[in-house]
């Protein structure tokens, strides 16, 4: 008996994002960095220049889906822990222990990510990533009209 290859659907986009995410937490836990820490220092580190506080914490709310309140708390527990540190007027930069464990982490997770792609023919890459971006585009859009 042979299982079908499954539509894309939510469930499939959720399980492929929860498995991939759970790989990606177990290193970042072996460093003491959350998920959300990751995804805002990614934000500064492939910055070339120092980062407006405020267009950052716009960008994980984008990226995460969270409130402002919540995404200003993982700068500030960034900076805390000196990988984020502030520059006037209103920016934060990357510091070399932040430029550091995002490389490490980055690292990290590269082989995982190889193995995990490896032998998809990039054609079937592109189109799901099409497929993929349309979905994300359409769901902010949803998301935007539920909270006008």
């Amino acid at each position: 008996m042979t299982t079908a290859t499954p539509l894309l659907n939510p469930r499939v986009i959720a399980l492929a994002h929860y498995a991939s995410r759970a790989l990606l937490e177990n290193v970042l836990t072996r460093h003491g960095a959350t998920f959300q820490q990751s995804v805002t220092l990614r934000l500064v580190a492939i910055a070339d220049e120092p980062v407006a506080r405020d267009h950052l914490v716009g960008g994980v709310v984008g990226a995460l889906k969270i409130d402002a309140a919540a995404a200003h708390a993982v700068v500030d527990e960034l900076i805390t822990a000196g990988l984020l540190a502030p520059q006037e007027p209103s920016r934060v930069r990357i510091t070399e222990a932040g430029r550091e464990l995002h490389a490490t982490t980055t690292a990290g997770t590269a082989p995982i990510t190889a193995r995990i792609y490896a032998g998809i023919p990039t054609e079937e890459l592109a189109a799901a990533g099409r497929v993929l971006s349309l979905i994300t585009e359409r769901a902010d859009a949803e998301l935007a009209a539920l909270t006008k």
